[in-house]
């Protein structure tokens, strides 16, 4: 059966996950501030003020739990789930036409001021957050499908921050060329969609196939009206554009995903828009930013994903148990059985020079201590962390652009928006097993008496 926003919606419904709210929610005044608050549960509103006949989705997903229910599996088998879904491809199929092409609205007809695009942070004007775009190289023709901010401008302008990766590798050819570069941008479709496009891979990876390969079948495809673009058929909203060549204009602020408005803000490129294809009762889709809200939830896993899959064959193979990303996406931490002396260091250097240039703080526990409780990690490294010998500060390093302790020596609008910082490792192992267990003795940890077979919950008040 194929998957949409649709299935979702249903299977959250059937999860007990979705909370349906029919009072009256102005996407302007209200939404930011219900679905910040909203970290349990998804919210479909189906009364937006000021925008009849809409209704928005979103925190779907709003934690780890939505996420694993997406992929089928759980919280503690989700990274290591998703890793071998990442490997899979399945090529687009093309298909003639799709609920997404029931409305078609072009030049003149295109208002996005009509979409009910929410207001997520207190110091910002309306931003579609939800939209995933869609680019093709002019030379290779590999496409490319990607997060990007999107503040609404007017009726047919928007203004995007594109940071330095394969998004701005294309646009930095259009513009070498004096030309608009064609882009698609749809808005609402299963997670997993999303969770492609948070991926980050090769230049060469296409994020649809990617997809194809995380939901299990092909992506099928329609060609949009007014480029050469092609785009999932049955998405629920579509914008074709044209991002105009070497065009900046003041873009921002907005509230990112670390929780903080210092973020790109300045001369950011400008996108025209030139037609607008929707279902007829589309659902608009609403992702709030923040820490540990729905925008860090699409990327925590793709992250980890690209994160694992990096570290787990460093030396030939890591006894790598799971890995989690820590709130604010700038920290990681490996749960992993060290057999060598070093290897735990040798494994987190390699967390901070993987494909995610988000990490800067990167932590190695054992296998028995349950990454999914902070407190266990923070007891490992108060426990079992020597800071002479066991933490590492790198200073001088390339690191994530909208992170706000790094020093930006060229401001956001061109292809070498940057900034530099220090990066730490932090080991947090017992010794490894090469030490032997008279080493390894002292840092068992205690099992109270009958831990194995007495539980609490046997013994409360039914």
């Amino acid at each position: 059966m194929p998957k949409d926003m649709r299935t979702w919606i249903a299977e959250l419904d059937r999860a007990g996950e979705l909370v349906r709210i029919d009072k009256p929610v102005d996407p302007h005044t209200q939404m930011g501030a219900l679905l910040y608050q909203s970290r349990e549960k998804a919210l479909l509103f189906e009364n937006l003020a000021g925008f009849p006949k809409w209704k928005s989705l979103g925190m779907a997903p709003a934690n780890l739990r939505h996420a694993a229910l997406a992929y089928g599996t759980t919280v503690e088998k989700l990274v290591p789930t998703a890793a071998e879904r990442a490997l899979l491809r399945h090529p687009t199929e093309r298909v003639k036409t799709g609920p997404v092409k029931e409305i078609i609205l072009k030049g003149d007809q295109v208002d996005l001021k009509k979409l009910p695009a929410h207001v997520a942070g207190s110091e910002e004007t309306p931003y579609i957050a939800s939209g995933l775009m869609i680019a093709r190289d002019p030379d290779s023709g590999v496409r490319n499908v990607a997060f990007h901010r999107l503040q609404i401008k007017g009726p047919r302008k928007m203004g995007a921050l594109i940071v330095p990766r394969h998004t701005r590798a294309i646009l930095n050819k259009h513009e070498e060329r004096n030309e608009p570069m064609p882009i698609a941008i749809f808005i609402g479709h299963h997670p997993l969609y999303y969770m492609a496009a948070a991926t980050t891979g090769a230049f060469e990876m296409d994020e649809l196939e990617l997809a194809g390969g995380l939901i299990g079948e092909p992506v099928r495809v329609v060609k949009c009206e007014t480029n050469d673009l092609e785009v999932p058929y049955d998405a629920e909203i579509v914008l074709e554009g044209r991002i105009l060549p070497n065009v900046r204009e003041e873009e921002g602020p907005f509230s990112e995903f670390h929780d903080y408005y210092v973020a790109g803000m300045g001369k950011n490129p400008v996108i025209e828009v030139d037609c607008i294809t929707m279902r007829r009762d589309a659902i608009f889709k609403a992702i709030q930013n923040g820490s540990e809200v729905e925008g860090c939830i699409f990327h925590k896993v793709p992250f980890g994903v690209a994160v694992y899959n990096h570290i787990k064959n460093i030396g030939g193979y890591v006894n790598l148990h799971n890995l989690l990303v820590l709130p604010g996406l700038f920290g990681i931490v490996v749960q992993m059985t060290p057999r060598f002396y070093g290897e735990a260091k040798q494994v987190l250097m390699g967390v901070l020079s993987s494909p995610i240039l988000h990490p800067k703080i990167a932590i190695a526990v054992d296998e028995d201590v349950n990454i999914f409780n902070y407190w266990e990690v923070l007891w490992a490294i108060n426990t079992r962390c020597n800071p002479s010998e066991d933490i590492t500060v790198i200073p001088g390093v390339r690191m994530h652009p909208m992170d706000p302790t790094g020093e930006e020596p060229i401001p956001p609008g061109g292809p070498y928006w940057h900034r530099v910082g220090g990066k730490v490792i932090i080991d947090a192992t017992k010794p490894p097993l090469c030490a032997g267990d008279a080493a390894r003795l002292p840092f068992q940890r205690l099992k109270p008496m009958g831990w194995e077979t007495v539980r609490l919950e046997d013994f409360l008040p039914k």
